[in-house]
């Protein structure tokens, strides 16, 4: 979903009909749909995918790790080149690069090329989000924003809930002998539409030669995190050796180099005054902790389920639908509760959480491989509830206390650090799970859960270090 907080609403739309206006959020919400149906169906193709190319372990981290990597970290530099260049014209290099990228995946031939092309679909989509908010504020009148932004939860919801489950029928329907591939290719189709249709139907508009990137300062950042992911794919899949050792070191290193550097930049990627706001740091630190062990989970439970349970990919993907329903169900619950509770719902929403790992734990322990899928329902569901509870109220507090004039960079740094996590936690946990399969599934799968487990229950702790209420809303 495109980010509210990179760019300020536009104080009067363009004269457009109301139907135009519709057409518009429609291009939009298919965009957002489409990034998000492809960063979600490798959860359950995965293994299919490294099966079928022969990649092994390390293809199955890479192939969900690999996309969020590029996305978080050209998120906030792909919305200031909307900024600079206009939002049509990227929005439609974006979504065509995306489209393109995915038929580099679905005609990919080995593992190093599958990865490339998702690492360069990741990039197309930090083209392609980053634009949505800004069109949409240039389109609609103000009064009229919220209801736009309202139409976006049941899309993405039903996405999050649906995409899997058809990538999965995708792969078991082995239509024309494509298999896995047909998953990718079907872009064709989806990104095809959604480039004519945008073409045709998004506003004109100039942008502003005046804004600048700091391109170094991303460059230091993707160094930093291929580093760390290559150390912790690697030496998972072929022991901790001196070449992941010296990619974690590098990563490290590279970091360093990032964060300075945006203490020296003329327009840092984040801005330095944030780093001193003790609730901000605290916010970007739990979130970052939180997400990577709530999407490393759903990674290695997907695992667990082929690989231990015996699933197909279809009912696998069915197994974890409840973790969407759950999303969606507490996230509408959370939007109408937090300005009454503030940060003690991101504690209920980490207690859930914790209480729905320790339910999937208890299950593995005590019934290991011979769990029956019905018995994951429901905590699968309590899982889904504590991560809709999280998920955009961590984020809601953690701006609570910071400068107005700091709110474009600090949403775009916490949405491309809850992308750079997902990324870390696909490649963290599963690095846990694939180095615990001496011990069986069923003990590769406890580990893992215990990780996030310990994971969110540090969590707790750093509640308390932020703002205790959400900013409060300007009419």
């Amino acid at each position: 979903m495109p980010s509210p907080a990179r760019a300020a609403p536009s104080a009067a739309a363009p004269a457009l009909s109301p139907a135009r206006r519709r057409a518009v959020l429609a291009v939009v919400i298919a965009a957002s749909v489409l990034d998000l149906l492809d960063s979600t169906i490798t959860n359950v193709a995965a293994p299919t995918i490294a099966a079928d190319l022969r990649g092994g372990d390390a293809l199955v981290q890479w192939l969900g790790a690999g996309y969020a990597l590029a996305l978080g970290v050209l998120l906030v530099p792909g919305g200031r080149l909307g900024d600079k260049y206009g939002r049509r014209r990227v929005f439609l290099a974006g979504i065509t690069g995306f489209t393109l990228a995915s038929v580099a995946c679905g005609l990919a031939s080995d593992p190093a090329s599958l990865i490339a092309a998702r690492l360069v679909q990741g990039a197309f989509g930090a083209l392609l989000i980053p634009q949505g908010f800004g069109i949409l504020s240039a389109v609609f009148p103000r009064d009229q924003l919220g209801t736009a932004f309202s139409a976006f939860l049941p899309a993405l919801g039903g996405s999050a809930v649906g995409g899997p489950v058809l990538a999965a029928g995708l792969i078991e329907a082995d239509l024309f002998g494509l298999g896995w591939r047909a998953m990718f290719l079907i872009n064709i189709v989806l990104g095809g539409v959604i480039v004519l249709a945008a073409a045709r139907l998004l506003p004109k508009d100039r942008g502003d030669d005046a804004v600048s990137l700091d391109g170094p300062g991303a460059a230091l950042l993707a160094a930093a995190m291929l580093g760390l992911l290559h150390g912790l794919i690697d030496g998972s899949a072929h022991g901790w050796g001196a070449v992941p050792l010296l990619s974690l070191a590098a990563g490290l290193a590279f970091f360093a180099l990032f964060a300075r550097r945006q203490r020296t930049a003329a327009n840092p990627l984040i801005e330095p005054s944030l780093l001193l706001n003790r609730g901000f740091t605290s916010g970007l630190v739990l979130g970052a902790a939180y997400f990577a062990a709530v999407s490393g989970l759903l990674y290695v439970l997907s695992l667990f389920m082929q690989k231990g349970l015996g699933f197909t990919p279809v009912r696998a993907a069915l197994g974890l639908a409840p973790v969407a329903a759950g999303i969606v169900v507490a996230s509408v619950a959370s939007h109408r509760l937090i300005a009454r509770l503030g940060r003690r719902l991101i504690v209920a929403g980490l207690v859930v959480t914790l209480a729905g790992t320790g339910w999937l734990l208890a299950l593995v322990l005590t019934s290991g491989t011979a769990a029956g899928g019905w018995s994951l329902v429901a905590p699968v569901l309590v899982v889904g509830l504590g991560m809709g509870t999280c998920s955009g109220t961590v984020y809601v507090i953690t701006v609570g206390d910071i400068d107005p004039a700091e709110s474009g960079s600090a949403g775009g740094s916490l949405t491309a650090v809850q992308q750079l996590a997902n990324a870390v936690g696909a490649a963290a946990v599963t690095t846990v799970y694939f180095g615990s399969l001496t011990g069986g599934q069923a003990g590769a799968a406890a580990r893992s859960l215990t990780v996030t487990a310990v994971t969110t229950l540090v969590c707790c702790a750093l509640v308390w270090l932020l703002p205790r209420a959400a900013a409060p809303r300007h009419h």
